[in-house]
């Protein structure tokens, strides 16, 4: 059975999918994807347990990139790039790995197929203790937020994943089930096949999310890959350095003749 997956689509062209990173949404990547729509048809797809796409218990990255596949084959998607922000890096690079014949090219945005040391459990554990019961407002859960994670901008990424509704305040996101997936999301399946098409690796110079193992991991699954670091960005460069990464994202795509 196909995963029902929300997205949208903006521009028109040869077919460029989005897929964001952990805690976030397609809202995320609108800017960039307004910028990229000039040329290409755009589908910004929220991943599972993330923006309005369904709550499900298994967030494997083959489950994840399976359902990904699906949603493609169900919406006549065919050969699309795709762009993969961190935990959707993943996905779209466990996609790429298992069906080698499914993406035209790959981006991956500050992630590398590497199992990661660090967690984000006490990011989930500090948003599950807002009392949503008592919280009126995002201004008042960022207060409460705000002892365990004193980072404005952080608070506030995080915060565009409460809904403020009339009859109460409610999280968008899944995060009893994203705490008890996180040894898998910081993770990286067991894959044995390799993608030979283009295959761009775009860091934040400022991030630790790809170092030399990350890299020589990379170059072994994906062997043309190249590799581009933005400067004045960390982990988030598309928020960050949003003309730069669309710059190297599109002469990736759209290469001059040589």
């Amino acid at each position: 059975m196909t995963l029902p997956l929300s997205f949208s689509t903006i521009g028109s062209g040869p077919p460029l999918i989005i897929l964001h990173g952990l805690f976030g949404s397609s809202v995320n990547w609108r800017r960039i994807a307004q910028e990229l729509s000039t040329e290409r048809q755009i589908f910004l797809v929220d991943l599972p347990n993330h923006g309005k796409s369904r709550w499900i218990e298994d967030m494997s990255y083959p489950s994840m990139a399976n359902a990904v596949f699906q949603w493609m084959r169900s919406e006549g998607i065919e050969n699309p790039s795709m762009i993969g922000h961190s935990m959707g890096g993943k996905v779209a690079m466990t996609l790429a790995l298992s069906q080698v014949d499914a993406l035209s090219a790959i981006a991956v945005i500050d992630i590398a197929p590497v199992t990661y040391s660090h967690s984000h459990t006490d990011v989930v554990d500090a948003m599950m203790r807002i009392p949503l019961d008592e919280v009126r407002s995002r201004k008042e859960a960022s207060e409460f937020l705000q002892r365990d994670i004193p980072d404005n901008a952080l608070r506030q990424f995080l915060l565009q994943n409460l809904i403020v509704e009339s009859e109460g305040i409610r999280w968008r996101i899944n995060l009893p089930v994203i705490r008890r997936q996180m040894n898998v999301l910081t993770g990286f399946p067991p894959v044995v096949g390799v993608y030979t098409g283009p295959a761009l690796f775009l860091y934040g110079r400022n991030s630790d999310y790809v170092r030399q193992d990350g890299i020589g991991c990379a170059k072994r699954y994906f062997p043309s890959a190249v590799f581009t670091g933005i400067t004045n960005a960390g982990h988030w460069l598309h928020a960050e350095e949003p003309e730069q990464t669309v710059d190297a994202i599109r002469q990736f795509l759209s290469p001059s003749p040589t």
